[in-house]
């Protein structure tokens, strides 16, 4: 009996060990560490951080409409990006679950700008809006396109959240796409036999069907909106006058631009928090709707 445990211990350490020790030293030692330096007024230079306890925090709630503005666009981007984007993936996964003849094929088109990374898909989109729609208006005469897509506040807050969901919501379609095939046809052949419209069957069988599915792309949809960073900088640098400036890139310049990593650190925790509070929330109720297959 002991030397069955010594081996199940000796397993454990083999296979678990080494990505515990990984896990603990990327990612559990730097967060307390940020957690320490958010109580000081460290430079990221120095040797010695002052200990200023929690002054970061009052300044930042306080003294700190910048990063107030930055979270209320956050928030706003948040809700219109987790929206649009899982509305977008789950009708593109609706439509190419039917038998159509180019399905694979357009599953790889919408699937292909998630592959692209997000400031290399950021200095393309400044390009298609400053260059290439300044050419399709000449060329068209619609005013859509002569509009000044990253030259004033609400422009430039649309041209991110069209970016934003141009990239993701292919990712989310092959999730959406994997848990569709996996709705029982009897079920949906019994309802359409009973009489039921195309319409009732998306919404009384498809969709309670597909609800784990729904969790998993919320949460991944709310992460990556808070989570916003390279399609902000490269896009719009948080301008204009920094009217699109997210929270990840505010703690970025705070951090790195104006070498307050004390103060950046701080923020980062408060984010932290919220989004980790936000995305609890929301795992608990779409969870609480799923049903059993």
């Amino acid at each position: 009996m002991k030397s069955k445990k010594t081996s199940q211990l000796l397993q454990q350490l083999v296979f678990v060990g080494p990505s515990a020790l990984f896990f603990l030293v990327i990612v559990i030692f730097p967060f307390l560490l940020g957690v320490y330096y958010s109580f000081t007024n460290w430079n990221g230079v120095s040797r010695h951080a002052g200990w200023v306890g929690f002054r970061n925090y009052i300044h930042i709630f306080t003294a700190d409409p910048a990063f107030l503005h930055s979270f209320w666009f956050t928030v706003k981007f948040t809700v219109l990006g987790v929206v649009l984007t899982n509305v977008l993936g789950f009708m593109l996964a609706y439509l190419l679950t039917r038998p159509l003849f180019t399905r694979n094929a357009l599953r790889t088109v919408f699937f292909v700008p998630h592959v692209i990374g997000g400031l290399l898909l950021g200095f393309i989109w400044q390009f298609i809006f400053v260059k290439g729609f300044a050419a399709m208006g000449q060329t068209t005469g619609f005013s859509f396109f002569n509009l000044p897509w990253l030259g004033t506040e609400s422009t430039a807050f649309w041209a991110i959240v069209i970016v934003f969901v141009w990239q993701n919501a292919g990712y989310l379609m092959v999730i959406y796409i994997s848990s569709l095939n996996n709705v029982p046809r009897n079920l949906i052949e019994a309802a359409q036999i009973d009489g039921a419209s195309k319409g009732q069957v998306l919404r009384k069988i498809t969709i309670p069907m597909v609800m784990p599915a729904v969790t998993v792309c919320l949460f991944l949809a709310i992460s990556w909106s808070f989570k916003l960073f390279d399609l902000n900088l490269s896009l719009t640098k948080g301008g204009p006058f920094k009217a699109t400036e997210s929270v990840a890139l505010n703690i970025y310049n705070e951090a790195f631009n104006i070498s307050r990593f004390g103060m950046g650190s701080a923020k980062a925790i408060i984010f932290f928090i919220i989004v980790a509070i936000i995305s609890i929330i929301q795992v608990r109720t779409t969870k609480s709707r799923e049903v059993e297959i």
